[in-house]
């Protein structure tokens, strides 16, 4: 084996090595459990996906967050980027042509 195949191979398992690292400390972090009696969900996660732009526009003037915190989790998620794909038109706009 060359001299410069075991330093490459040598770089990618370093790298894997730190990617791995990263995954297993990111799993360990959490969210503070939300202090709010009824955290938004999916269909206020729909209607602030919607209004992403105006959100957008309305933080440079404003303390308005673009995304809410504290939410309900994975269906707000879910909600957030169906609104968003709708208001944003999608991945269907661009297969038109």
């Amino acid at each position: 084996m060359a001299y410069g195949s075991w330093s490459r191979h040598r770089r990618a398992f370093t790298f894997l090595m730190l990617i791995m690292v990263a995954v297993v400390a990111e799993s360990c972090a959490t969210q503070p459990r939300p202090l709010a009696y009824n955290p938004p969900g999916f269909f206020s996660g729909v209607l602030h996906g919607f209004l992403i732009f105006f959100s957008f526009i309305g933080g440079f003037f404003t303390n308005v967050r673009i995304y809410a915190f504290p939410n309900s989790g994975r269906w707000y998620d879910l909600g957030y980027l169906t609104g968003a794909s709708m208001f944003l038109g999608g991945g269907g706009a661009s297969a038109r042509s």
